[in-house]
């Protein structure tokens, strides 16, 4: 257990004997309020406040915060109310404190809605002091470090709600020494046998590289000595959850993660970090693609740095970054970087600025939700994307999600542009509302003097700040209206399949309706006017139930869980072979819906057309097999085949074919068709055949097709 005696000498390094005094007057308090209540872990509850004022001060803030820290449960569980610390304290403390209190005392109907409401709070408390979330991750970190003592299902829920929400928020506010940490110990509780055995490969490793690194260190270390450039050199430990999500988003195995080594290069000045680029690729082969200036252009964290992959000794890649040791310390401790030292000054570390701004978007974001839950999901989607950077026509950045579209653009600059948007001009040609922004790309919005916000654009728009603000529109549109703007829809969709409206029959027209789950035709035509039904698919689902013919059972494939597609007639595309667990995409043709995968790029051309595709999701309980094909490269040897046959039939899995090619003297090629019930048991197979002496490599061949289709567009 940590004293207040050893937190006070730790303070006196970098606060006045005045300042140190309110935060031990904080500790009295905190100590008296708790006094007769203990942890799970035995010790005294204080215990717990002086471990996040101490995680607090590694990060060098103020007196307010620490006091904050000693006090932020005495609102929650002893009942003292907020005014009291206002009186023994000031005013700054109360709020803190207010903001970061758990709340458990909120009328809510249950767990999950309670956790809404608590962050939504926290979330108004950040728009008045950012601070609040700096006190509430030393809070969330504490209890991680100490998350043993409960018991295992509260262990669970706790680190999935960490890892779901304040792990993201950490990185979101650059405090990326307490993400790290966040992301390892969640990790740690909800996989503890993944996270055991790759800590022990992690260690393994960094034993076996240990004489590369200190040669590549020392070639960087003389190298900028020779060129006078002031810099220290250091490897950059890669933490374990990010290894483990590096395997899992990219399907590479450890191997080829650590294969490569990473540095961090820490020069005296922003000019010495372009200097020692240079130095870096006089001395290294530069890797096409993997160069990045955060200098020029930070991430929306504040984040500041130069990244490059090289290739090193013995064709060794190597990452690369180069920073300044102030870009270091924002880069490690975001918002809470030199706290101390922007107090009473008007200015603000670019990390704290980007925060405020990321808050107040938040805050606008809050009003165009019904209810917290739907808030927390979209802000838990937004919270830290992979950035494009894009331009106005007059030349101010603006910062998006990837994959956004010139909609998502519209409404980034300022509502009412994206309600009136009607084109788009991208790098000064007319372009499709729906196509996705590369970085560098200057956007300019052509606009209606009249609103002409579709609900087609939801199929497109990509951050929330645009999708809310579609929705909340369309959900304001007058019943008249949203009706009229369903009509239109439906006779649209109606028309391409030749079927006019007006001309059904009533009787037949009627249950089709209840079939559909709706009470009558107005409703359907306002639900397709709001966004809620899709007119194509409506029109689909319609022209099927009015089919005389009734269709046996047996003659249909497995349903996919697709909100309001009953009577759609469903098959799974031969040309990409999708199979459960893969990102997947509807086709509209006139046999029915036909599913491919998402990146398949025989629908590349029409797969942003809301007329043509729709999104999906796959049955949580399909139960069949599907056929998926995969490619394995091997050593020749006797035998070979049997053992991967056999390998194969023991995972519970069918082979459909199998296809052998001799591609030189030595080396085969195999092409398998395997049924499996989705990409967790074809990842377990693929496991178990690469321990196989023999085999090089194996890919999924649709997979790897859809990828170089990707790279060719």
């Amino acid at each position: 257990m940590e004293s207040i005696e050893a937190l006070s000498e730790k303070l006196s390094d970098y606060l006045e004997p005045k300042q140190i005094e309110q935060v031990n007057k904080a500790y009295e308090f905190a100590n008296k309020a708790h006094s007769g209540q203990y942890r799970t872990s035995g010790d005294p509850y204080v215990s717990h406040p002086i471990a996040v004022a101490n995680i607090l001060s590694s990060f060098h803030m103020d007196e307010d915060s620490l006091s904050a820290a000693m006090l932020h449960d005495v609102i929650e569980d002893c009942g003292i109310p907020k005014k009291v610390i206002e009186q023994e304290f000031n005013k700054n403390v109360a709020n803190l404190v207010d903001g970061v209190s758990k709340l458990d005392q909120l009328s809510t109907t249950s767990r999950t809605e309670a956790n809404a409401e608590n962050f939504q709070k926290m979330i108004l408390a950040m728009a008045k002091d950012i601070r609040v979330i700096v006190v509430k991750l030393a809070d969330r970190l504490h209890n991680m470090r100490t998350i043993e003592y409960l018991d295992m299902e509260k262990q669970k829920r706790i680190a999935k709600e960490t890892l779901e929400i304040y792990a993201p928020l950490s990185h979101r506010i650059g405090m990326n020494n307490v993400y790290r940490e966040l992301e390892d110990l969640s990790f740690k509780v909800i996989y503890p046998m993944r996270y055991k055995s790759l800590r022990a490969a992690l260690k393994k490793n960094r034993g076996s590289q240990k004489r590369l690194l200190k040669k590549i260190k020392r070639t960087l270390e003389k190298k900028l000595v020779d060129q006078g450039i002031p810099a220290y050199v250091e490897g950059r430990e890669k933490h374990v959850h990010s290894v483990y999500r590096k395997m899992k988003e990219n399907g590479r195995s450890f191997e080829e993660i650590m294969d490569i080594c990473a540095f961090k290069l820490i020069v005296d000045s922003s000019d010495n970090c372009y200097k020692t680029l240079g130095v870096v690729h006089s001395i290294f082969k530069p890797i096409e693609g993997r160069f990045k200036d955060y200098i020029s252009i930070p991430k929306s964290n504040g984040y500041q740095s130069i990244h490059t992959g090289v290739v090193g000794l013995d064709g060794q890649p190597i990452e690369i970054q180069i920073k300044t040791e102030e870009m270091n310390e924002m880069a490690e401790n975001g918002i809470a970087s030199h706290w101390l030292y922007k107090m009473g000054e008007e200015t603000e570390t670019n990390p704290q600025k980007k925060a405020r701004r990321w808050v107040a978007d938040l805050l606008e974001m809050r009003d165009n939700f019904e209810s917290s839950e739907d808030f927390i999901e979209s802000v838990k989607t937004d919270i830290f994307p992979d950035e494009i950077y894009v331009f106005t026509p007059v030349g101010e950045i603006i910062q998006l999600s990837a994959g956004s579209t010139a909609i998502d653009f519209a409404y980034a600059v300022h509502t009412d542009i994206g309600h009136h948007c009607r084109a788009c001009r991208i790098n000064r040609r007319l372009a499709p509302l729906s196509v996705p922004l590369e970085s560098g790309q200057t956007v300019e919005i052509l606009r209606d003097k009249f609103p002409q916000t579709s609900p087609a654009w939801l199929n497109f728009a990509v951050t929330s700040r645009a999708r809310n603000s579609i929705s909340n529109y369309l959900s304001n549109l007058r019943t008249s209206e949203a009706r009229k703007l369903g009509k239109k829809l439906l006779d649209q969709s109606l028309g391409s399949l030749n079927v006019k409206l007006r001309h059904l029959d009533k009787e037949e027209l009627r249950k089709a309706l209840d079939a559909l789950g709706v009470r009558s035709l107005n409703k359907l035509l306002e639900e397709i006017g709001l966004g809620k039904r899709v007119g194509n698919v409506v029109a689909r689902q319609i022209t099927s139930f009015l089919d005389k013919e009734t269709k046996d059972e047996s003659d249909s494939t497995p349903a996919l869980e697709i909100t309001g597609t009953e009577g759609l007639v469903v098959n799974y595309a031969t040309c990409c072979k999708p199979i459960p667990g893969d990102s997947v995409i509807g086709h509209f043709t006139k046999s029915g819906l036909v599913v491919h995968q998402e990146r398949c790029k025989n629908i590349l051309s029409v797969r942003e057309d809301p007329t043509q595709c729709f999104p999906i999701d796959w049955h949580e309980e399909l139960e069949r097999e599907f056929s998926t094909d995969i490619k394995i490269l091997a050593s020749d040897e006797p035998g070979l085949l049997a053992t991967m046959a056999s390998t194969i039939t023991n995972s519970a899995t069918n082979i459909e074919s199998i296809r052998t090619q001799e591609l030189d003297l030595g080396h085969v090629e195999f092409a398998l068709t395997l049924q499996v019930k989705g990409r967790d048991q074809l990842a377990s197979v693929i496991r178990k055949l690469k321990k196989l002496k023999n085999i090089l490599s194996i890919n999924r061949i649709h997979d790897q097709e859809m990828r170089e289709a990707r790279t060719l567009h």
